[in-house]
């Protein structure tokens, strides 16, 4: 019986950039961080989200020109948008096709862009970008706020009870407000961040009736 595997995992060239294998799975959309000066070679180093900083993009100097003509000389001003490359196998070095990468859209540009770029010495001919959507934002009245039941679940999850959250609070979980449903949401996160802890927040549970009856008994 074979494994569960993600053979595109096996397949993801070594390198100090980003290559065209890398798109052999198809298109993929990248948002740029920083942009920074290279080399003679490869001027230009596009830093992203998605492949961090030890696999920037360095485009070529036709996909140089298509980012000048789209969204002008400031490499600057290209932090935060985002870009989608794909790999085009008929691209040549010399006389052999060899693969490459090129933007198919980009974002920030308000309709469809045509730049005249050389294809052979002496010819020339349209390279057309599409401008790419925005991503989908959530929309606030469809998020959630949270409620007394959430909180006591979420916080049930990291071992802390309902009886820990009241005092914490000062009132019985059924008369909490929404500052204080709000204040131990933000609380929740701080501990799921690593800026605090359950131990550094709550006292130890509450002790139950027997528990109590039998630290009386050994006093």
């Amino acid at each position: 019986m074979s494994e569960s595997l993600d053979m595109t995992t096996t397949i993801e060239p070594r390198s100090d950039q980003l290559n065209a294998e890398d798109l052999l799975t198809g298109p993929r959309i990248i948002t740029i961080k920083s942009v920074t000066r290279g080399t003679d070679e490869q001027p230009v180093n596009i830093v992203t989200e998605e492949f961090g900083p030890g696999r920037p993009y360095k485009p070529s100097k036709t996909m140089r020109r298509v980012l000048v003509a789209a969204w002008g000389p400031k490499a600057q001003d290209y932090v935060g948008r985002r870009l989608m490359i794909y790999r085009d196998p008929d691209i040549t070095f010399g006389k052999d096709k060899v693969g490459g990468i090129r933007i198919s859209a980009m974002s920030d540009i308000p309709a469809k862009l045509s730049v005249a770029l050389t294809v052979t010495r002496g010819r020339r001919a349209p390279f057309v970008v599409e401008p790419l959507k925005d991503e989908p934002r959530s929309n606030p009245a469809t998020v959630k706020a949270p409620t007394p039941a959430s909180i006591i679940k979420a916080f049930g999850d990291i071992g802390v009870t309902v009886e820990q959250l009241e005092l914490r609070v000062g009132a019985d979980h059924e008369k909490w407000t929404a500052e204080d449903v709000a204040t131990l949401a933000a609380l929740g996160k701080a501990i799921k961040s690593g800026e605090t802890t359950v131990y550094e927040e709550f006292d130890p549970k509450p002790a139950t009736p027997e528990q109590a009856e039998l630290t009386a008994d050994a006093q």
